[in-house]
């Protein structure tokens, strides 16, 4: 499956898309102005996103690797 992929099932699951993520990460504090913030782990993202959103755990390494910004929209 394409990074691109993951994301379009993601919002298709949730009605989110990845800047509604990115806006709810900066409100939990793990963004800053679209950064990750020094320290924040992936395991802590995970976690958000299986308790708060039921997201699986390949689904939410591709938030994570977005929020890092080693992928962005459009990849695949």
């Amino acid at each position: 499956m394409s990074f691109q992929a993951y994301l379009d099932n993601i919002q298709a699951k949730t009605g989110k898309s990845p800047a509604d993520f990115k806006k709810l990460a900066e409100q939990k504090r793990f963004l800053k102005k679209g950064k990750l913030n020094d320290g924040v782990k992936a395991g802590e993202i995970v976690q958000w996103l299986k308790d708060d959103y039921a997201l699986g755990h390949g689904h939410a390494m591709a938030l994570f690797a977005l929020f890092k910004g080693a992928k962005k929209e459009g990849d695949k």
